[in-house]
């Protein structure tokens, strides 16, 4: 209990100091969108590669598959922006995306991507292998993602608009 009324005050003391910085605003929000194309973008890139790859029947996949191992990292600090930038726009008004249906659709959503991605993963290091099965996996996850990071960014952009 007292542990949640700390972490209240916390974030009353931080919505107060970010809605009366405009600076801190701009930066929070350039960090998230700016991780979200950054991230969304070099995944979307990575898909459409894997779906095009599959699409031609190539037998190894080779570019594809290389061109989504160099997406990791930048996928995953990408992410690690969106998530730290979003936990201070979370915290900053706190009592209304609490209450937001929008912003736990949201967050459903991240997660889901979040868990395609793992998925996509794995199956990418085990077509590298040359394990064949792996393509139909790369396939429903990489359509998957398209439609994940594109619900993801439609969802986030209607939740200041709409709530």
């Amino acid at each position: 209990m007292m542990m949640t009324a700390a972490l209240r005050d916390l974030a009353t003391t931080w919505g107060s100091f970010y809605s009366n910085h405009a600076a801190m605003r701009t930066t929070i929000a350039f960090a998230h969108v700016g991780g979200l194309v950054a991230a969304g973008g070099a995944s979307m890139m990575a898909d459409r590669e894997i779906l095009s790859t599959y699409r031609r029947r190539e037998q190894s996949g080779t570019v594809a598959l290389q061109t989504v191992g160099k997406t990791h990292g930048l996928v995953l600090a990408g992410l690690a922006i969106v998530i730290a930038s979003g936990v201070l726009l979370f915290a900053a008004d706190l009592d209304a995306y609490l209450v937001s249906r929008l912003f736990w659709i949201k967050m459903a959503l991240v997660v889901a991507l979040m868990i395609n991605g793992a998925v996509l993963t794995r199956a990418e290091r085990r077509a590298s292998s040359n394990l064949d099965y792996s393509w139909e996996t790369l396939k429903w996850t990489a359509t998957a993602s398209l439609a994940l990071w594109s619900l993801t960014t439609f969802i986030g952009t209607a939740l200041p608009n709409i709530g």
